[in-house]
C-alpha cells in the first residue's frame, strides 16, 4: 500500500476510534450459511388447499365476508363449512401437520392470536444454553428453535419445503396473525426453501412480523406487516426471493429488511447476471426506515413507493457479523421516494419508548426508532459498492434526496489497513427526477468511481463526478481515501445514538441541533475566533516594513470570510463555505505579501490551499490527490497558528537583555 494511502487511512482510523460502542448494535443472529444458489423463486399454486385454518364463530365469520364479491363470498362460505369439520383453529397446528413438500395451507378470514403458542417457555426450554443478545433475547441455533419453537415465535415454520400459506379474504387485513407483543416474531420461516406467503397480515411483535432465514426460494405476496419494535419483513441469508405488492408501516427500524442476501455478485463490476432478491410494487411508510439492508447484496428494488418515513431507504455496511460485507450490487430503479420527513425522536425524548411495547401506542402512530439516521432523506448509502440508482422520483425531502458516505472496515470488525477504504466505491446515480429537496445530493467526498447524472442539481460538494453512458466510465472523477474532515467529524458524532439508553447526540442536526448548537457551526466558530484573534494581532503589531494597504485589505477580506464560514456552517451552504475560503485565502495571501520571510511564504502557501479547497468544493474536483485539499489546509493552518504565535511574541530589546553593570570610578 502506498505510504500516502496508509497515512490517509490512519487519519480516518484515528477519528473512527471516536465511534461509540453503542453504534455497533443491530439485530443479532446465529452463524448462518448462505444458500448454494441451486433453488428458484417459487410459483403461486392455484389448486385447492391441502389444509384449512379457521375460527369457529360463524356470526363473526359471516360479518367478515359480508362485503366480499359474490364469488369470493361463496368460496369462503364453502371452505368455512369444510374447515369446521376437518380444519384447524390455529396456523401452527396446520404447519405441524405438513408432511411433504408442495402442500398449501389456506387461512380463512379471522384474527389468529395462536393461543397455544403464547405460553412462556417451561422445563428445558426455559434454560437453553445460548448467549444473550444486547437486545435482551437469546441467539438460538436451528436445533434449539426446533426443540423450543415458541420461545421466540408465535408461528414457527422450520424445515418445511415448498409450503404455501395464503389468506382467502379479499385483502391482507381479512386474515391477521397477531402476536400481541408477546413474541419476538409473529411468523418465522427457517430453512424452508420454496415458502410462499400470500394475502395476510402479521403484526405487533417485539422484533419482526415475518422472518425468513437461510432460505433458497421464497415469495412474500400481498402481505402487510405493522407495529413492530424492529422490522416488518426481515429476510436474512437467503436467495431467489421476491417481495411483491407488500406493505409495511409502524416499524422501529425498516419496514422491509432484506439483510445479507446471497452475495452472488461479489467481485464483479456492473455486469450483473442476476439478482438474489427482487422487491417490486411494495409500499413502505410511517417507519423509521422504509427499506433497510445491511449487506443488502444483489438486490433489485423497483417500482416501489417509500414515503412518510424518517429515511426512505438505506443500504449499508455498518453492522458487524453480517455475511456479505461490504454491501454491494443493489439496483434501485423506477421507485417513487417522497416526503420522508418524519421525526420520531420525540417519542424517545418523552420517555414513551421506555414503556413496554404494548403501552407505547404503536397503533396510534408512535414509532420508536431503533436507528440513528438523518430524518428528511430519500436514500442513504452508508458504505456500499457498485450500487445503481436509476430513474427514481426523489422529491420533497427536507434534508437530502441522496446521501452517500464511506464506512471504514474496522467498524465491521476488520482491522486490515488494506480494507479500510473499501466502501462507497463505483456507485452510479443516473436519470433520477429531483424536486423539492433540501439538497439533491449529500456526499462525504470519500470513494473511488462514484458518479452522478449531469443534472443532479443542488449538492454538497457543489460539483460531482458525472457518469458516462457506459459503466463504470465517468468524467471529473476523484479517488479520495478519506471523507471531508468536517463531514467525517459530524458522522462520528451523530453515530453516538442509543435507543436503548435514550441517547440522542448533542450537536448533531439529525436529532434537532440547529444554528450554533450544530457541531459544524461550533467547529467553524472556534476556528474563526482563533484566526480572527491572530488577524487582529497581526494588524496591530504590523511592522513599518509591511505593506499596510495590502494587509488592511486582506484583513478585511479575512474577517468577512471568517464570519461567512460560521454562517455557512449554520445554514449548510456549500457555496457560502467556498466564498468564505476565498476570503480567508485572500487574507493569508495578503499576510504573506505584506510580511515576506519564511512566515510570509508559509502564509502564501496556506492562501493558495484555501483557494484550491474552494475550487475543489464548488468548481471542479481536483484529480489525482488522495485526500481533499481541506485536510492539508486544516492541518497546515494549525501549524501556521503556532508559527504566528511565535512571530507575534514580544521580544526583549538588547538593552533589556543585557544586565546593567556599574563601572567603578
Amino acid at each position: 500500500m502506498p505510504p500516502m494511502r496508509r497515512i490517509a487511512i490512519v487519519i480516518g482510523l484515528a477519528l473512527g476510534l471516536l465511534l461509540p460502542a453503542t453504534a455497533a448494535l443491530a439485530h443479532d443472529e446465529r452463524p448462518v450459511t448462505l444458500p448454494d444458489g441451486s433453488g428458484s423463486v417459487p410459483v403461486y399454486r392455484t389448486a385447492e388447499p391441502d389444509l384449512l385454518v379457521c375460527k369457529t364463530d360463524k356470526a363473526d365469520f359471516d360479518r367478515r365476508i359480508a362485503t366480499f364479491p359474490d364469488d369470493l363470498r361463496r368460496r369462503n362460505a364453502d371452505l368455512f363449512a369444510k374447515c369446521r369439520r376437518d380444519g384447524f383453529r390455529n396456523l401452527q397446528e396446520a404447519v405441524d401437520r405438513v408432511d411433504r413438500p408442495g402442500m398449501t395451507i389456506a387461512m380463512l378470514p379471522g384474527l389468529y392470536q395462536e393461543e397455544p403458542s403464547q405460553a412462556p417457555p417451561t422445563g428445558d426450554c426455559a434454560h437453553l444454553p445460548a448467549r444473550w443478545s444486547s437486545w435482551g433475547y437469546q441467539i438460538l441455533s436451528f436445533e434449539q428453535q426446533s426443540r423450543c419453537p415458541h420461545n421466540q415465535n408465535l408461528v414457527a415454520i422450520l424445515g418445511k419445503k415448498d409450503l404455501q400459506i395464503e389468506g382467502t379474504g379479499a385483502g391482507p387485513l381479512d386474515v391477521v396473525v397477531d402476536a400481541q407483543y408477546r413474541k419476538l416474531n409473529a411468523i418465522r420461516s427457517d430453512r424452508s426453501d420454496g415458502v410462499y406467503f400470500r394475502n395476510l397480515t402479521a403484526q405487533r411483535t417485539t422484533f419482526n412480523s415475518l422472518y425468513v432465514l437461510e432460505t433458497d426460494g421464497f415469495v412474500i405476496d400481498r402481505v402487510l406487516t405493522r407495529w413492530n419494535d424492529e422490522y416488518g419483513f426481515l429476510t436474512f441469508a437467503s436467495d431467489h426471493g421476491l417481495y411483491t405488492d407488500c406493505e409495511a408501516y409502524g416499524n422501529g427500524d425498516g419496514g422491509l429488511y432484506p439483510g445479507s442476501a446471497s452475495n452472488i455478485n461479489n467481485g464483479r463490476g456492473h455486469d450483473v447476471p442476476r439478482y438474489a432478491i427482487e422487491i417490486r410494487r411494495c409500499k413502505s411508510h410511517d417507519n423509521a426506515l422504509g427499506y433497510s439492508g445491511t449487506a443488502g447484496d444483489s438486490m433489485w428494488v423497483h417500482d416501489n413507493e417509500f414515503y412518510d418515513n424518517m429515511v426512505g431507504a438505506t443500504t449499508d455496511s455498518l453492522w458487524p457479523s453480517h455475511p456479505g460485507l461490504p454491501q454491494n450490487h443493489a439496483k434501485f430503479e423506477n421507485n417513487y421516494i417522497h416526503d420522508n420527513n418524519r421525526d420520531y425522536y420525540g417519542y424517545i425524548r418523552k420517555g414513551i419508548c421506555n414503556k413496554p411495547p404494548a403501552e407505547r401506542g404503536y397503533e396510534k402512530g408512535v414509532v420508536c426508532s431503533q436507528v440513528g439516521v438523518p430524518p428528511g432523506t430519500g436514500i442513504l448509502v452508508a458504505g456500499g459498492n457498485y450500487d445503481i440508482f436509476r430513474n427514481n422520483r426523489v422529491t420533497g425531502h427536507n434534508r437530502a434526496g441522496f446521501q452517500l458516505f464511506g464506512v471504514p472496515a474496522f467498524i465491521r470488525g476488520e482491522t486490515s489497513l488494506a480494507k479500510q477504504a473499501d466502501t462507497s466505491n463505483y456507485n452510479r446515480y443516473e436519470g433520477n427526477l429531483f424536486r423539492g429537496n433540501g439538497v439533491n445530493v449529500w456526499w462525504d467526498g470519500q470513494g473511488t468511481g462514484n458518479c452522478w447524472q449531469a443534472d443532479a442539481g443542488s449538492s454538497t460538494p457543489a460539483v460531482l463526478p458525472v457518469c458516462e453512458a457506459r459503466a463504470p466510465a465517468l468524467s471529473g472523477g476523484s479517488n479520495r481515501w478519506v471523507a471531508e474532515p468536517v463531514k467525517l467529524v459530524k458522522l462520528y458524532l451523530c453515530a453516538d445514538f442509543s435507543s436503548r439508553d435514550a441517547k440522542l447526540p448533542a450537536g448533531c442536526d439529525w436529532f434537532g441541533a440547529t444554528g450554533l448548537a450544530k457541531v459544524e457551526t461550533q467547529l467553524a466558530l472556534a476556528g474563526s475566533l482563533v484566526l480572527a484573534l491572530i488577524g487582529a494581532l497581526l494588524w496591530r503589531r504590523r511592522r513599518s516594513s509591511d505593506s499596510a494597504w495590502v494587509l488592511a485589505v486582506a484583513t478585511v477580506m479575512g474577517f468577512a470570510g471568517l464570519a461567512l464560514d460560521v454562517v455557512a456552517a449554520a445554514f449548510d451552504s456549500t457555496m457560502g463555505a467556498s466564498l468564505a475560503l476565498v476570503g480567508m485565502g485572500s487574507w493569508w495571501l495578503g499576510v504573506g505579501l505584506a510580511r515576506r520571510g519564511k512566515f510570509g511564504w508559509f502564509s502564501v502557501i496556506l492562501g493558495l490551499l484555501a483557494f484550491a479547497d474552494a475550487f475543489d468544493r464548488s468548481v471542479h474536483l481536483i484529480p489525482l490527490i488522495p485526500v481533499g485539499p481541506g485536510w492539508i489546509r486544516g492541518l497546515l493552518a494549525g501549524v501556521w497558528v503556532l508559527c504566528a504565535v511565535v512571530v507575534l511574541a514580544p521580544r526583549r530589546s538588547r538593552v533589556e537583555e543585557e544586565p546593567h553593570v556599574e563601572v567603578p570610578v
